[in-house]
């Protein structure tokens, strides 16, 4: 029996709502494998701002850093959609994956046989797609200084700063490459060195780390060239590195090829320790979703399949993880839908009911 501390940040939207159905996840976990989660409630993003006019307190960003993992739901919303406000929701998420150190975010892109009818893309062309994208999370464009509003001469401007240093480069390579060595032995790079100094140096980093991985094969492609590529022949793709605007981009393209945003999971992390585990944050890439929070019909299945990763990447429970993915699996084999993925026609789900089903499946 193990015991794991694990803070729980829904946040806005339907993050709420996704996020009671990961807890239930990892309650039933719990009782099959003989594991104790112990929860940890908390806000951010949008609910921290009404409640206490930031969007991440100091004292949430010490409870995560507490935490085993952190499990993250969605931020943001017409609410506080201000382009001129100084707090943005959108702001506590950066602050935890800043002060987390959580500078990787692992992303998987899988076709599921069931769902191919789900893509706009005809069947035979995403059938058998298995890509992971790992997106630098913590500098680039998001992060760099200065970034600011200004007015000169009476006009109105903005600057944002694309930083990044080799370090920060280096290691994102190297995940990478490590983590093609398990898959089909293939990175691709994204960068736009054709026209960025920053990319070119990505470029050049990355370049420089490959020889110490003489059994994977490395490409570097121009991030619009991607689009265009992930889109006629998304299969040739295995694991694909970028910096933070191209694999915020990238990814939501990604997500496309198997129908729907609401399938994706993801894993933020950082330096892990020499048993391959430690402090993560696992969210759904969908978004806060605000046109259909409250309603009780979203897809829970990207929430309870970044659950699966928490357990491998922080707990090191890999059979726990495969547990849920399997189910998640069996459930969609079975012809089970929500509307996002669903044709018409078809029955559909509400969230509580979809969940359900997988948590039958992984038992307790």
């Amino acid at each position: 029996m193990a015991t794991f501390n694990i803070l729980v940040l829904p946040g806005d939207g339907i993050g709420p709502e996704v996020c009671a159905e990961g807890v239930r996840a990892l309650e039933a976990v719990g009782k099959r494998f003989e594991h104790v989660f112990n929860f940890t409630h908390d806000i951010v993003g949008g609910a921290s701002i009404d409640a206490h006019g930031t969007a991440l307190r100091e004292e949430t960003l010490a409870q995560a850093k507490a935490s085993d993992a952190v499990l993250f739901g969605a931020v943001g919303g017409p609410k506080w959609d201000n382009p001129t406000a100084t707090v943005r929701p959108e702001q506590g998420l950066l602050a935890l994956r800043s002060g987390l150190q959580l500078w990787a975010n692992l992303r998987p892109v899988k076709a599921e046989p069931a769902l191919l009818h789900a893509s706009s893309l005809k069947p035979e062309v995403i059938e058998g797609v298995d890509i992971v994208v790992i997106r630098e999370l913590t500098s680039g464009i998001y992060f760099g200084k200065p970034q600011e509003r200004r007015v000169v001469n009476g006009k109105r401007e903005a600057i944002d700063t694309n930083y990044y240093n080799e370090d920060e480069i280096a290691r994102v390579a190297h995940l990478g490459f490590q983590l093609a060595r398990g898959r089909r032995k293939k990175l691709t790079s994204l960068d736009k060195a054709n026209v960025l100094a920053s990319s070119r140096l990505w470029r050049e980093v990355v370049t420089e780390v490959a020889p110490q991985y003489p059994d994977v094969q490395l490409e570097h492609v121009l991030v619009d060239a991607m689009t265009m590529h992930l889109i006629r022949r998304p299969k040739d793709f295995d694991v694909v590195i970028a910096d933070n605007m191209f694999g915020d981009i990238i990814t939501d393209e990604c997500s496309m090829l198997t129908g729907s945003m609401g399938m994706l999971a993801s894993a933020s992390i950082g330096t892990m320790k020499a048993d391959g585990t430690g402090l993560g944050m696992y969210e759904p890439i969908h978004g806060s979703a605000p046109d259909i929070a409250g309603k009780g019909i979203a897809n829970p299945l990207a929430m309870l399949l970044s659950t699966a990763m928490l357990l491998r990447h922080s707990c090191g429970l890999e059979t726990e993880a495969q547990a849920i993915e399997q189910a998640v699996g069996e459930v969609i084999e079975a012809g089970h839908r929500t509307g996002d993925i669903a044709t018409a026609g078809e029955k559909t789900l509400g969230t509580r009911e979809m969940a359900d089903l997988v948590l039958a499946r992984i038992g307790g």
